[in-house]
């Protein structure tokens, strides 16, 4: 879930998983919304109600709750289902033309009927406004939105795209009333009207409250009469006191490394269990291919050979992720362990030192590592600390580290100004796609200067055109290649996916898959 030039918050305790998860038990609420209502807290904050401008982890977590989007993905799924349509398809051999049939007697929380126009307003709209912080950045192959009847949606693609459903059913493809938005606006009172399972009563500073919507009408059984959902604004040690507290029933998104490692050592700590999963949320290095230091490939390469990323597993996050040798994912369809393959796990002062000499480099490397405070974790400064110290230990590099608040963070690298920084991910959607065209496509969102003709021009368009995605592994292989052997970013961490419920609450194990999707609805309390 990203905001294309605002990358998404990765805390070490939350985002996707890769499969069901396993702890908390099995649901045992009722269906209907006959549960209790749940009290869940969270360190990130919603930075939008509006769909067409929210882009966060936050934001999606209410989009996908209170609105509904053409299709979903049901718990434990990687493939989208019909949501608020009956069926979609592509009815062409291309790949460019799909059709959608919307579900009978679809109606938004207040009442208004939910219509093909709705459907063709929210995705014009979205574009039209194209907001800096909203996903318009997702759909640059969407030529036009047609609505033959109120029952068809017909969307037009200007190039193939078989992962265009995937797209559409993630948080980016929600459905407004065109009754309730401005066309060529944002919304600004902070209110949502949309048709998902749950309607949003109130939106305040330090908490949002939901309760079930009445006219919903699609796949989703609600297990509880509601969710308020509150928020720590950054604040984990205020969250784990929350939930030791008994003043929340779930930890979501913002417990730190150390809290998680602590939580699972207390054998005394009644009434409180931690939920492991893995998870798609990645991080990386990027390195500033017009740099007159990192520029250089000798360099690269000298980080890449030194770069220890089981120490920094162990010291900096206790555990709490694995290394990543891969820009796509393990758990994902198309992973190979190219960083692996090329750089090894294990430090080599050598071949760093090699890489140097062969680029005409003697003395050492005086380095400045960029990072922000919170935005991709709590304990990223202290990781980039870890790394430069890595580097510095082994006599070739002179590295120190900076740390500047998001927004000057993301002015400074838009402008060119950091040589290496450091950037986190978490997909919209469970496809190698996601975690490669953004990079490395048109529009670069790491706004790095890495350009490659054949990924752009070949590899990227091959495999969105195949709606065999197990057939895109030879070419999406290919493309981890290059980007091993050019080095425009090098993988560091895959998360591991955490959640803490307090004893009676159940059904977690149903929000945390590799779709990215949070659903309240599977929430019960006894």
């Amino acid at each position: 879930m990203n905001k294309r030039n605002q990358w998404p918050v990765l805390p070490i305790v939350a985002g996707l998983a890769s499969g069901l998860l396993t702890g908390c038990g099995s649901e045992t609420g009722d269906s209907g919304g006959a549960g209790s209502s749940v009290v869940m807290g969270m360190s990130d904050d919603v930075l939008a109600t509006d769909p067409a401008s929210g882009y966060d982890p936050g934001s999606w977590l209410l989009f996908n709750n209170v609105f509904q989007s053409l299709l979903s993905f049901p718990k434990g799924a990687v493939e989208p289902q019909p949501e608020a349509a009956k069926e979609c398809t592509f009815t062409d051999s291309q790949a460019k033309v799909y059709r959608c049939t919307l579900q009978d007697g679809l109606t938004f929380s207040n009442g208004d009927p939910l219509t093909s126009k709705d459907v063709k307003f929210s995705f014009d709209r979205m574009l039209k406004i194209n907001d800096s912080a909203g996903p318009a950045i997702m759909f640059p192959m969407l030529e036009s939105v047609e609505t033959p009847d109120e029952k068809t949606v017909v969307f037009r693609l200007n190039v193939p795209d078989a992962t265009f459903p995937s797209k559409i059913a993630s948080g980016a493809g929600s459905i407004v009333d065109h009754r309730q938005y401005d066309a060529n606006g944002l919304r600004k009172d902070y209110k949502a009207v949309g048709s998902g399972p749950y309607k949003l009563d109130s939106f305040g500073d330090d908490e949002a409250v939901f309760s079930l919507n009445p006219h919903y009408k699609g796949t989703a059984e609600t297990k509880n009469s509601g969710v308020t959902l509150k928020f720590f604004h950054g604040n984990q040690s205020a969250l784990k006191k929350a939930l030791l507290d008994d003043e929340v029933d779930i930890a979501y998104r913002g417990l730190t490394a150390g809290d998680i490692s602590d939580i699972e050592k207390q054998d005394d700590t009644k009434g409180v269990e931690v939920i492991e999963g893995s998870s798609a949320e990645v991080q990386h290095l990027v390195f500033n291919m017009h740099d007159p230091v990192a520029g250089k490939l000798g360099v690269r390469k000298a980080i890449a050979h030194l770069i220890d990323r089981d120490a920094l597993i162990k010291n900096v996050y206790r555990g709490t992720a694995t290394p990543l040798y891969s820009i796509i994912p393990a758990g994902i369809v198309g992973h190979n362990t190219a960083f692996f393959d090329t750089y090894g796990a294990r430090p080599s002062r050598a071949k760093a030192a090699a890489a140097l000499h062969a680029a005409g480099i003697n003395g050492k490397v005086k380095l400045t590592l960029w990072s922000t405070p919170s935005r991709y974790g709590p304990a990223t400064d202290q990781e980039l600390k870890a790394i430069a110290g890595q580097l510095n230990d082994s006599g070739l590099f002179d590295a120190d580290v900076k740390s500047v608040a998001f927004d000057q963070y993301e002015k400074d690298i838009a402008k060119g100004k950091y040589g290496v920084y450091v950037k986190g991910w978490v997909p919209d959607y469970p496809d190698a796609d996601n975690f490669t065209a953004p990079f490395f496509g048109k529009g670069n969102v790491l706004s790095n200067n890495y350009r490659n003709t054949t990924i752009t021009g070949s590899l990227i368009p091959s495999t969105a055109a195949q709606s065999d995605r197990a057939a895109t592994d030879g070419d999406f292989g290919r493309l981890q290649n290059i980007v091993a052997d050019e080095l425009p970013v090098l993988p560091v961490w895959q998360a591991k996916q955490y959640a803490v419920t307090r004893d009676g609450v159940y059904g977690l194990e149903y929000c945390l898959d590799a779709s990215t999707v949070f659903r309240f609805w599977e929430l019960s309390k006894s």
